[in-house]
Formats: structure tokens, C-alpha cells, sequence
């Protein structure tokens, strides 16, 4: 029996490539699941699915701490996987108050409501193999937290801050930290992931920001949610630490577009502009604490995670 079966669960960020396939995971596993969302998100994977349709949705930023609050009480949330973030590299660097007041004071409100609230169980609140900054190879969860970016630095606040909350008010918070998350839903085609499958199914070329030259890990959504169910169901062993979560499918980005074109058998163009600045040369993380300590390793390989994301883009792009 799930441990999450007939509890009030709240997703922030379920519009989100992350938050709809953990929207979904838990409804098939019984949870009573209410979502936060700013606005209405069309084409989204939450909305090509019709999860609407099966959760309690309230319309909320989580820059808002009085509404966050609010949405914690009034639904009697028990547990919360707090995915709600601005993701986007380039649009912090843009905007970089809008990030960081995003990313780490949403972060505070949702973990302030938590810590006044007296029903909550768990807190999964999502960090990134961006929080350890530029030295992020085989990178181990004592890592320090070095983000010298805007996003970056974002991600390494989230971090710590979760964790302080943990530690100062023993409150259950855990945190999880992935690599590249790729798999069918996401609309960002300025990721590398998506923007070869729009090149592949849209006869288009891709134009690479890097010298194509950087190595990232990669890691199938549908193996994210499960990650985060996993930590939050052992959360009286994982309480106050993070986790990475990956596969140890790390490429270089020529070689993920010739691993794609191969497992698809199709053709990706591409060229190489070399224009992108602040980007780190190399990011993987070593995961065999979430291996040890929480018996968790990704289920689908590499080609296996491919093959479904290029399904969903080719309906998508036929649409």
C-alpha cells in the first residue's frame, strides 16, 4: 500500500514538466492531490492529460506567502513537493529579480506555511546539479553549494534554506537534486533536449548556444517523480539532507544529438553558434547515496526515455 494513498497532497509547479508527471504519479497512487498554478498552461503535459480533471487546483504565486499559507491550511495538506520555480537559465540572466525572488523567497513561503502548519508530514522541495556552481563533476551531495549565477545561486539558496528549516525547526524537509530533466511535455525548446526533437520533427536546424562541447547528465522524467515519491515516503531517513538523483547518462551535447538521431534513426541538423556565456563546461552528479540509503535507481534507460519523448513531440508538432 502506497504511504501516500488517501493523504492531501499539494504540488506547486504542477503545470511544469516535473510537477504534471509527479501530478500524475500520485493520483494513480490514490493521493488526494491539489496543485498550485499561477495561470492556465495550455499544451502543457498537465493539461494534454487532463489532470485538471482529477485534482483541486487553486490559483496561487508562491510569491504570495499569506495565499500560500492559506492553500496549506485550508486544504489540510499533509505533504508538499514544492516543484513551483523560474527554471530557465537565460531568462535569469534576463531577469534575474524575478528568479531569485521566485526560486528562493517562494521556497521560504512554502516552507513557512509548512513549519506553522501542525498536519504536515513531509517536504520535498526540488534543487538542481546547478546548486553546486562550476565544480559539478561526479559531484557528491557534501558538495558545497557555489552557484555564482543568477539561477544558479537561486538554486544553491533553495537548497540551503530547506535544509536550515529542517535543521532549525525539525521540520521533514528533504531535497533532491537532479541533472537535465528531459522527457515528454516539455515546452521549453530553448533546452537542448526538446530543441532537437522540434529540429528532428520540424525539419528545422538547431542552433547550439555552446561549442557543443559541454557534458550534462541526463535523466527521464517519469524516473524524476519517482525519485521524489521515493524520498518522501522515507522521510524519517532522509530528513534534512539532499539527494542527488541520475542515471549516468552523461554525454557531451554533439554526442546526446547523435545518440537521439541514432536511436530515432533520424536526422537532426545542427549548428554551432558558440555564443553562450556562463554555462558550466561539465555536470554529473554521483548518486549513490539515493542508491544506498533510499534503494532508488532510474528504471528506464536511456532509449527507452527517447523513444517516448519523441512520440509526444511528434503529436505535438502535428497538432
Amino acid at each position: 500500500m502506497h504511504a501516500l494513498k488517501g493523504k492531501n497532497v499539494l504540488v506547486t509547479g504542477a503545470t511544469g514538466l516535473v510537477g504534471g508527471h509527479l501530478t500524475e504519479k500520485l493520483i494513480a497512487m490514490g493521493a488526494y492531490v491539489h496543485i498550485t498554478q499561477r495561470s492556465f498552461t495550455p499544451w502543457s503535459y498537465f493539461s494534454d492529460r487532463k489532470l485538471g480533471e482529477k485534482v483541486l487546483s487553486a490559483i496561487c504565486d508562491i510569491k504570495d506567502a499569506q495565499r500560500v499559507l492559506d492553500v496549506v491550511t485550508r486544504y489540510e495538506i499533509e505533504y508538499i513537493f514544492h516543484a513551483a520555480a523560474q527554471p530557465i537559465v537565460n531568462t535569469a540572466f534576463v531577469n534575474p529579480q524575478e528568479t531569485l525572488e521566485t526560486n528562493i523567497m517562494g521556497t521560504v513561503n512554502v516552507l513557512e506555511a509548512a513549519r506553522r502548519s501542525p498536519l504536515i508530514k513531509g517536504v520535498v522541495v526540488a534543487s538542481s546539479d546547478k546548486a553546486y556552481g562550476k565544480k559539478c563533476d561526479n559531484a557528491t551531495e557534501d558538495a558545497p553549494m557555489a552557484g555564482d549565477h543568477p539561477y544558479d545561486v537561486s538554486k544553491s539558496c533553495t537548497d540551503l534554506i530547506a535544509r536550515t528549516y529542517a535543521r532549525t525547526y525539525s521540520l521533514p524537509v528533504a531535497v533532491t537534486r537532479f541533472g537535465n530533466i528531459y522527457g515528454p511535455g516539455d515546452l521549453n525548446l530553448n533546452r537542448i533536449v526538446p530543441g532537437i526533437m522540434k529540429a528532428i520533427w520540424c525539419g528545422e536546424t538547431l542552433a547550439l548556444r555552446s561549442n557543443g562541447l559541454f557534458v550534462r547528465d541526463y535523466v527521464f522524467v517519469k524516473d524524476v517523480a519517482d525519485g521524489y515519491v521515493t524520498l518522501m515516503e522515507q522521510m524519517e531517513i532522509a530528513r534534512g539532507e539532499a539527494f542527488n538523483f541520475s542515471t549516468g547518462y552523461n554525454f557531451p551535447v554533439l554526442e546526446l544529438i547523435k545518440q537521439i538521431s541514432g536511436t530515432l534513426g533520424r536526422k537532426c541538423n545542427y549548428t554551432i553558434l558558440n555564443n553562450q556565456e556562463n554555462e558550466i563546461p561539465t555536470q554529473s552528479l554521483n548518486f549513490d547515496k539515493a542508491i544506498q540509503r533510499l534503494g532508488w535507481q532510474s528504471t528506464r534507460s536511456f532509449e527507452t526515455g527517447i523513444r517516448e519523448t519523441s512520440e509526444w513531440y511528434r503529436r505535438h508538432f502535428d497538432q
